[in-house]
């Protein structure tokens, strides 16, 4: 069982952990965690995920290079994200990069700080599905720890802003 979250008790504030990945959506996730934090007082969390499970240890030397690389992504990825952020006015930014299956990464996150208090997601809009992410996390929402907001990928800026 999870720990109790802590997210209101004295001395804590709630946060939003919001995934920036390489969806073309993200970013509708991060204007409503950002809206959210303005609006609540609260902070945002930024986790940007690698997933690990195509390097082969047998190429540890090459496995090195894509790991670099990618955690050099992932660091543009927050930073594209924070600038956002901070463009909409909501300070207090956390950055995390973890590597593994997504929604175990996003579980640990999630059991390590007990502030969080709710998990914003990007749907796709497209006939293809609300895309992997989602999908992933859909399959175990019944046992989340948090709640979970799932954005619609085809909401504009104003739209965010009146739900938010």
């Amino acid at each position: 069982m999870a720990a109790q979250r802590q997210s209101y008790q004295t001395g804590h504030a709630p946060k939003c952990l919001v995934v920036v990945d390489d969806s073309a959506e993200w970013d509708r996730a991060v204007r409503y965690a950002g809206r959210w934090a303005k609006r609540a007082g609260g902070r945002i969390v930024m986790l940007h995920i690698i997933e690990t499970e195509d390097q082969n240890q047998q190429w540890l030397g090459v496995a090195d290079l894509m790991r670099a690389e990618a955690q050099d992504e992932a660091n543009a990825a927050l930073d594209q994200a924070a600038a956002m952020l901070a463009a909409i006015g909501a300070a207090a930014q956390e950055r995390v990069i973890r590597e593994g299956e997504p929604t175990a990464q996003i579980l640990a996150t999630i059991e390590h700080d007990s502030d969080i208090a709710l998990l914003v997601l990007a749907a796709h809009s497209g006939p293809e599905g609300p895309g992997p992410l989602v999908t992933h996390v859909i399959k175990t929402v019944g046992a989340f720890p948090i709640p979970l907001v799932i954005v619609p990928g085809d909401l504009n800026d104003a739209d965010i802003d009146a739900l938010s």
